[in-house]
């Protein structure tokens, strides 16, 4: 129950020390974000991809300040539960007219279950629900920018307008030029629109912020005309001298929004006063895209976190189905479990590992926190981590049970710990990441359909043939994508890859892999004599770091038409050569581009040669 009055000037004190501890961790994390736009027109890459790793850190270290202040000053922790009940209510008090209600919410429960019980986990103390509506928050007066500029032109003037629209962004870098790039825009935008005759509210509504993201920086908005509504944003990189810059591409339509925003990129630096705004801009461009992935794609992984699992919550009460054993090959070193009615994968760490494997549960977290660090190219998916999670038991299939019993005992409790005589099966810790069609799966369902077979030339059977080619160029792309991120997968196989909805194959095995920086890739020596040809085992020294890319063949490659298709395509990832070249590269300070969008979108000829050394 609430109390009936706000008496106590702690319990104020420490909703205000709170609030001010976020007020803190968002003015650090919008004077970061707002930096991007400088560090871009200088083209400091190395400083951007450090500051986005960085920045990744704010949240837990201001979690922890600001936890240290309560407790140092106000002994928060054993402070009763009547003067808790009031912080929450000093603290709602203290949203109004608040510009991030919703990440303040979260920040307030991040830091109470850091000092309470969880016996205290309840509606009385956290932020189960939001308390502050998001809906229609107003810039102050003091903050002349809006979430988004509105631009009318006239059939004849479209042109002209899209100059302004750019040069509003007001980048202290000279285009090549920028009206030539208007009219490529110009030939993009005049087939989506057609006959139709442009109608008095036609316009172009742009977020006031520009996206930047490694070596790019995206202009994004929606092209309105009567009912009709087009997404789009605008790709802004430099020349190759980079000197000066250009219009890259016009990406448009919702799917092409849903690769900018993917699940498996980097996040995106962006300097916003009302960040619920952004979400709701960008939700009414993808509608089908969850909230949680847009703040997660926006930097605010917590709140990401906090919106996934009230989703997650709210499907469990209106679902019956159980968890399972997740369908496919199961993992040496992790045991994936799944719940069919919703699209995500749930991963623990087995409690121990059968050889070859040689590595620990901490050295696994490293591996998961490096990719959540680093810039993941479209190529590795994110994972969203969690600690303590509770379910309810009878949501569990026995046989998972077991299973969770067997591989991982450490991670498991089963009790009631709420004392309300409900059994709950209680995960330690777990990581949670977007379902995908392993890519060893999706390639046998083509083979089942008749790929395998040239001389079938029904509909069902060339589609199969597509499906088939199409995962395994996919797959050298995905690699080569990978290296340009200076990532090895280590583990390669078919079954440590996914395929998404829009056929982009993600790497998902994190357990092995190295910085291509840290790996020494050889050719296999010649044979000293016909017994080292003939042995059946290794007759030469190998490092710890040490790879040999042309013995990827043999794991990879038995199919014959799997063979032609890679060979075709991606023949030189057999070579160390290759792999060595980037490496040189790679410590030589350059960085790649990895677009995340077709090569085929983009507007200058000269730009679009691939820059992997003998890649197609």
């Amino acid at each position: 129950m609430f109390p009936t009055r706000l008496d106590s000037t702690v319990a104020y004190d420490i909703a205000k020390a709170m609030m001010d501890g976020f007020n803190r961790h968002y003015q650090l994390f919008r004077t970061e974000s707002a930096r991007a736009k400088h560090r871009f027109e200088t083209a400091d890459w190395a400083g951007q991809q450090r500051a986005q790793r960085e920045r990744i850190e704010f949240y837990d270290l201001r979690v922890r300040e600001c936890s240290n202040r309560l407790e140092r000053e106000f002994k928060a922790g054993e402070q009763p539960m009547d003067i808790w009940q009031q912080v929450k209510l000093h603290y709602i008090g203290l949203l109004v007219d608040h510009h991030q209600p919703e990440l303040a919410e979260t920040f307030f429960n991040s830091v109470t279950t850091k000092i309470l019980h969880r016996s205290y986990f309840q509606n009385d103390f956290i932020f189960v629900r939001p308390a502050v509506s998001t809906e229609y928050i107003e810039n102050s007066e003091a903050e002349s920018r809006p979430t988004y500029r509105a631009y009318y032109p006239a059939a004849s003037g479209m042109q002209d307008v899209l100059v302004q629209m750019i040069r509003d962004f007001d980048l202290h870098r000279e285009f090549e030029d920028l009206p030539r790039d208007a009219a490529l825009i110009m030939g993009v935008i005049q087939p989506l629109l057609g006959s139709v005759k442009l109608h008095a509210n036609f316009q172009f509504q742009v977020l006031s912020s520009l996206f930047y993201r490694n070596k790019g920086a995206y202009l994004v908005g929606k092209l309105i005309n009567g009912f009709h509504e087009v997404p789009f944003a605008l790709p802004i990189l430099y020349t190759r001298e980079e000197t000066r810059l250009a219009i890259d591409a016009v990406l448009h339509g919702e799917d092409d929004l849903h690769v900018l925003f993917s699940f498996a990129r980097a996040y995106f630096m962006v300097d916003m006063e009302i960040p619920s705004a952004y979400v709701q801009f960008l939700r009414s461009m993808m509608p089908r895209k969850p909230r949680n992935e847009l703040y997660n794609a926006l930097g605010l992984a917590k709140q990401g976190k906090t919106l996934f699992y009230r989703d997650f919550l709210y499907h469990l009460r209106h679902s019956t189905d159980k968890f399972r054993i997740a369908p496919g090959i199961k993992g040496m070193v992790m045991l994936v479990f799944d719940l069919p009615s919703f699209p995500y994968v749930f991963k623990v760490i087995k409690d121990f590992y059968p050889p070859p494997k040689e590595t620990s549960r901490e050295q696994i977290k490293g591996k998961y926190l490096l990719v959540k660090q680093h810039d993941r190219v479209g190529r590795m998916a994110d994972t969203l981590e969690y600690s303590e999670v509770a379910f309810p038991r009878m949501r569990f299939e026995d046989e998972l049970i077991a299973e969770i019993e067997k591989f991982a005992p450490s991670q498991l409790e089963i009790s009631d710990r709420d004392g309300d005589g409900q059994m709950e099966v209680i995960l330690k810790h777990c990581y949670i990441e977007r379902r995908m069609i392993p890519l060893n799966i999706y390639l046998q369902d083509a083979f089942d359909a008749g790929g395998a077979d040239p001389a079938n030339t029904s509909v069902p059977a060339v589609r199969a043939r597509e499906q088939l080619e199409r995962g395994v160029v996919e797959y050298g792309n995905a690699l080569k994508d990978l290296i340009a991120a200076n990532i090895f997968p280590g583990d390669m196989l078919w079954k440590n890859f996914g395929i998404t909805r829009h056929g982009k194959v993600v790497f998902y095995d994190y357990d092995e892999i190295e910085y291509i920086t840290d790996c020494i890739f050889r050719k296999v020596p010649t044979p000293r004599c016909e017994e080292d040809e003939m042995s059946g085992e290794v007759w030469y020294t190998v490092g710890p770091k040490d790879v040999f890319p042309e013995t990827f063949g043999p794991f990879l490659l038995g199919n014959p038409m799997v063979r032609d298709i890679f060979m075709k395509h991606h023949a030189n990832l057999l070579e160390a050569s290759f792999w060595q070249k980037n490496k040189d590269r790679i410590l030589a300070g350059h960085m790649f581009d990895v677009f995340p969008y077709d090569q085929s979108k983009r507007f200058h000829q000269a730009r679009k040669d691939s820059e992997l050394p003998d890649s197609i």
